[in-house]
């Protein structure tokens, strides 16, 4: 079986009328690995996305804790520059570390 654990997938962002805005939308939920983190953070912003533009309400977290909370229409994810790693707790005392996809 599989070692589920949970992950951050931080994905830099700009704004597409002013690029020199800049920022990082974190994605977090259970996955087997960084890739399996990024792939599922993708679905889940796509999926928000397509909702959005469709008008609809944009779906909240899954089953496996993923979602896409605070969707910033105008603003550009900037893929192929995710990094995925563990969830780090911001609270507590372990560094931090990142894998880059």
């Amino acid at each position: 079986m599989p070692n589920r654990e949970f992950y951050e997938v931080d994905v830099p962002i700009h704004d597409t009328a002013n690029p020199a805005l800049r920022g990082l939308h974190v994605f977090t939920g259970v996955a087997d690995s960084p890739a399996a983190a990024l792939r599922r953070a993708h679905e889940v912003y796509d999926a928000a996305l397509a909702a959005h533009t469709a008008g609809l309400e944009v779906p909240g977290k899954q089953p496996d804790s993923w979602g896409a909370a605070g969707l910033r229409p105008g603003w550009q994810m900037e893929w192929t520059a995710a990094k995925a790693g563990p969830w780090h707790n911001p609270l507590s005392c372990t560094p931090r570390s990142h894998f880059a996809l």
